[in-house]
């Protein structure tokens, strides 16, 4: 059983790990797969019709906690704790749920104190106390009615009237002081473990097309041994197509990884593919996972070659019928997307799902 600190408005881990709010998706599946001997049976849940308008939630279901992120930047926004019968919690130090100890209405009491009078939801039978960047859901289906609260309220918990030995159901950790409307916050600087990330991606344009990317960069200093910097720095790098790999190594660094294309499903698009000779080498990507760029290089030069209905407003609509890409038969069979649409528009390629929208 996983015994966790809670940190309200901040995070839930333990002294090998921490699930810190604002914490991207790809490095809290990083610590899932370090520690995956201790945290098993973990479920990816996402909307297949509308991927960008519902959050995307890592399920622990060993240890009963959810890590919601929002879709869009992948960043944790909250941090549900929905079976407290499956992990210890403690507060400061001190534990407030464990086997032998209940996380009744008088032990939140004791070891969070005074807070604002809760709010009781009907539908739910839900009894909610809210902390600021924590809230405690209690159970109140045995009840006959809803609870009541003095109007003076001056003696913590206690002046609510609530029947003493309630226990909690979910416990909830999120930024700011109301769970509805929170947001996923600015990445703490325990998260940059010296890598950089990308706060914007523009298009370098001309008046033919597309030039390049210009790539507004936040980085700080955590490496081992050294004084971590106070505040987060900007810096901004630009790619230009033709570009060398040495050009894009000084600019941005070393990828996290190097692909190598084995086919090629949108060469016949191009003009007069049949007159291309096979090359003997295959064109191969610098994958930026924490920048969310990959960029594609000419497996001959050794030069840049690619990178990747609110479109349509800004560039136009698109003068040919799309293609359509099938990536199942691929070696990436496992793509939960389906199917996609790749429409060309002013020298770049927007690769569409057929519900929703997506640019690459």
């Amino acid at each position: 059983m996983l015994d966790l600190e809670v940190v309200p408005e901040r995070s839930l881990g333990n002294e090998q790990w921490e699930f810190a709010l604002g914490m991207p998706l790809a490095q809290a599946i990083s610590i899932l797969q370090k520690h995956c001997r201790i945290i098993k049976n973990v479920q990816v849940l996402y909307s297949e019709q509308t991927p960008l308008s519902h959050d995307l939630i890592l399920n622990l279901t060993q240890d009963g906690i959810k890590l919601l992120f929002d879709a869009c930047n992948q960043k944790l926004k909250v941090i549900e704790v929905y079976d407290l019968s499956k992990v210890k919690l403690k507060y400061c130090g001190v534990h407030f749920n464990t086997q032998a100890i209940a996380p009744t209405i008088e032990q939140i009491d004791q070891s969070f104190g005074a807070t604002h009078p809760g709010v009781y939801n009907a539908a739910e039978q839900l009894f909610h106390l809210n902390f600021r960047g924590l809230s405690f859901s209690f159970q109140l289906d045995s009840w006959n009615e809803a609870p009541k609260y003095e109007p003076n309220f001056a003696h913590g918990l206690a002046s609510l009237q609530i029947p003493h030995g309630a226990t909690v159901k979910r416990m909830y950790i999120y930024a700011g002081n109301n769970l509805q409307d929170t947001k996923a916050p600015v990445m703490p600087l325990a998260c940059f473990l010296g890598n950089i990330y990308a706060e914007c991606v523009d298009v370098l344009r001309d008046e033919v097309g597309p030039l390049g990317l210009r790539l507004r960069l936040l980085t700080a200093g955590c490496g081992p041994g050294v004084m971590a910097d106070a505040k987060v720095r900007a810096v901004e790098r630009n790619i230009y197509f033709g570009d060398s790999c040495q050009d894009v190594l000084s600019a941005l660094g070393s990828p996290h990884k190097v692909f190598y294309k084995s086919e090629d499903k949108m060469k016949i698009h191009s003009p007069s593919p049949h007159k291309q000779v096979p090359s003997k080498c295959n064109d191969y990507f610098f994958n930026y996972f924490t920048l969310g760029v990959d960029l594609l290089f000419d497996s001959s030069t050794h030069l840049v070659k690619k990178f990747w209905d609110q479109i349509q407003e800004l560039l136009g609509h698109p003068m040919e019928k799309p293609v359509v890409l099938h990536r199942s038969s691929s070696a990436n069979n496992t793509n939960p997307f389906g199917s996609t649409f790749c429409f060309g528009l002013q020298r770049m390629i927007f690769e569409v799902r057929t519900l929703g929208v997506w640019v690459e």
